[in-house]
């Protein structure tokens, strides 16, 4: 499978959990408290299998800022949080970081060409 499809995967497995994590109401209910580890236990394991090729740096910064943004985006929707300008800008440059990151990033390095142990002499 595309190692992108997993880390998308990861996301929204992610934000299932995290929605889920609210929805718990703290682990006093069931079946949103099964929801949290099942998106959290699908994510760290999306995650995993995407880090065969790409990045570390760049896997986890997608990940992370994507889930925060789209957290944010979630909250709002679905749990009526309310928005301000703040948010918006925090979004926007995480956004950016995450554009940032990938403009000259190479897309599919494997742990076989930079993995550790696997160092190449510059010489």
């Amino acid at each position: 499978m595309n190692s992108y499809l997993l880390l998308a995967l990861a996301i929204i497995s992610e934000l299932f959990g995290t929605s889920m994590l609210k929805a718990s109401e703290g682990f006093t209910r069931i079946l949103p408290s099964i929801g949290v580890i099942l998106g959290f236990g699908v994510a760290f394991f999306s995650l995993s299998l995407s880090l065969k090729t790409i990045p570390l740096s760049i896997a986890y910064a997608i990940w992370s800022g994507v889930g925060t943004a789209a957290t944010a985006v979630i909250g709002v929707l679905i749990w009526k949080e309310k928005i301000s300008f703040n948010m918006v800008a925090g979004i926007v440059l995480i956004i950016v970081g995450v554009v940032l990151l990938n403009l000259k990033a190479p897309l599919h390095e494997t742990f076989q060409e930079q993995g550790p142990g696997n160092e190449q002499n510059s010489q």
